[in-house]
This record gives C-alpha cells, structure tokens and sequence, in this order.
C-alpha cells in the first residue's frame, strides 16, 4: 500500500524499529490471518549470536497473511503453540517476540539484550525459546528480546537470522514465503537483478543510484515507507526539498520521532528506473550504526516493494531479485 500524505500528517503511518514442536506449515496452508493493527516499523537489530537452523535446504513454503499497513505476516509456533502472526522483517537482523505473547506463554526468561532503534539502542529483556519454528525450518534454543510492541496486536517480528546462506522469496501476488538453498538465477524482460552486499546482518544493495550518484540501499520489509538518510537528501534539488512536509511517525514500540516526506524523481534499482519515489528524511541511529551516515543511503520499505510480484533475497549468492508486470516506473508510486 502506498501511503497518503493525508495518512502521514494524522500520524497514522509509523516506521523504523531495528533489531529477532509443532506442525510444519510447507504442505498445509495455516488458517486466515487476522489483520493487524501494527504500526509500519522495522525491525530490531540485536546484539546477540546467531542461532543455527535447522531442516537442510528443502524449499520450504508458507502461506502469509497482511496487516492492516499490507506488510507480510508469517504463522510461527513457539514451543509446539501457535500459529502465531509475526511480521516478516529484512531489516531485522534477529527475531523477536511481544510483550504479551511472553506472557502468554510463560516462557523462561534470558539475560537482558541489546536492541537497537532508529531513536537509539536499549537494553530489554529476553526469553528463551526451545523451538521456534516456520514451515519445515525450526530453531531451537533461541534467546530473543522481548518487546511492548505498543498499540499492536502482532505476536512478534520475524528475522533474518533464519537466513544465513539462504534465499528468501516474498511472494506479494501468490501471498506467500519461501525459503530456499541459493541459486543463480538470470535477469529477463520483467526481472531484475542486483548485486547485494552484507551488513549488519542484512543485504545492502550496492547497484543502486540516484541521478546517476551511487547510493546503498537496503531491502527492509518491516517499514511500510521508504526512508532516507541526509546525505541522500542532499541530493535533491532546492526546488524539490522546498517541498518538504513534515510528518510525525512512531517505531513499533511507541517511540516517537520525525522526518520530512519528499519524493526522489527517479530511483534505478539494477537496469530498472522508478519514477516519483515518496521518502520520509530523518536522521536515524541505524544509519550510523551501518557506517552510512555520510554516504548517500535508502530503507526500501514495503510502499515500494508492493510495486512488484515478488521480491527474492539471496544471502548466499549476495543478490537481490525483482520481479515485476511491465514497468512499475512509468507512474508515481
């Protein structure tokens, strides 16, 4: 769903937090998922080791679900319970779960952990989870922080630390998930591919630019608007940034912060140019953690996604794929 500026001004679209037995969900769809009321936020970038996944490389396929801002929904269990409705986040590094859902479940608690926002990094408290699992892939083992998630009614985040070495399809018209072992794929008519690059956890596409300036921009599902840095703001023209409007937004924990809504004239992605791309500008603690502060940067949030069928994320061949009907970058998003 593309955002409004009316929706932005009344501050009902909110971005930007960063990061964390039962049955299999491959073969048999879950039931409907309930819509959300989450606001649009990232997720958590934790400082935590990574655990081990397990189910080998067998593709494995769930059915997903939106919220109420359209961005994906997975069922996950917890402990043989659920399915429980967690965001599909690529700009978490780590899975997390909710406050309530904590609760819920009684399950025991771990040491405190380090989640860090685009507002700033806090220490919060964590559980540990004997088996957290979605489709054929189960962890096991898993200490993960816990969040309010203020005025949401998602059970969690979904991270990606289920990824390491492997590919991640987001399937926005089959309203599907799926997880595979890499593999090469080619560019074709309506198929890009980018050249990613590691950080912090994430793929950062470098083949990125914005008229003809090189620029890193990361894939990140959680956010349901695309968000820049200044560096990339100054970019824009005068008469362009004169346009500014200030909007107020929220991270999916409730913390406040602003940013200014413009709109980059154009936007290449690989061989494929986006026109009239909207933007919220804010100075964010995430791109100083990536070390981008000074270098032109964008969070494509799931305004922009949508614009595709699908989107796959490779984390082993370090690639980026598009998928898409004609050329989305013919008309304003």
């Amino acid at each position: 769903m593309t955002a409004n500026r009316r929706q932005i001004a009344q501050g009902f679209v909110a971005a930007a937090v960063f990061g964390a037995a039962g049955p299999a969900f491959a073969q048999t769809p879950p039931p409907a998922m309930r819509p959300l009321s989450t606001p649009p936020a990232p997720g958590p970038v934790m400082e935590a080791p990574e655990p081990q996944v397990e189910g080998g490389d067998d593709p494995s396929r769930v059915a997903t679900g939106r919220d109420t801002a359209l961005r994906m929904v997975a069922p996950v269990t917890l402990n043989g319970q659920g399915p429980f409705h967690f965001l599909v986040d690529t700009g978490a590094n780590r899975s997390c779960i909710s406050q309530n859902l904590a609760n819920q479940l009684q399950i025991a608690a771990g040491d405190p952990i380090s989640v860090r926002t685009v507002v700033g990094a806090r220490m919060r408290s964590s559980v540990v989870v004997d088996r957290l699992q979605l489709g054929a892939k189960t962890q096991r083992h898993v200490t993960t922080p816990v969040l309010p998630m203020k005025g949401a009614d998602g059970d969690g985040v979904l991270g990606v630390d289920w990824l390491k070495n492997r590919r991640l399809v987001l399937d926005f018209n089959g309203r599907g998930l799926e997880i595979t072992a890499p593999m090469t794929e080619m560019p074709g008519d309506n198929r890009v591919i980018v050249p990613a690059r590691r950080r912090s956890g994430q793929l950062t596409m470098v083949d990125a630019d914005v008229g003809g300036r090189r620029i890193s921009a990361m894939i990140d599902s959680g956010s349901q608007l695309s968000i820049g840095n200044m560096a990339l703001r100054q970019l824009l023209p005068a008469r362009d940034t004169a346009k500014a409007e200030r909007v107020q937004l929220a991270t999916l924990i409730g913390e406040p912060f602003s940013g200014d809504m413009l709109y980059l004239p154009f936007l290449r992605l690989g061989g494929l140019t986006l026109g009239n791309v909207p933007v919220v500008f804010c100075e964010s603690q995430i791109f100083t953690l990536w070390q981008l502060q000074k270098t032109p940067a964008i969070i494509l949030g799931m305004d922009l996604l949508t614009q595709f069928t699908s989107v796959a994320l490779d984390f082993g061949r370090s690639t980026v794929r598009f998928d898409f009907v004609g050329k989305p970058g013919q008309k304003a998003l």
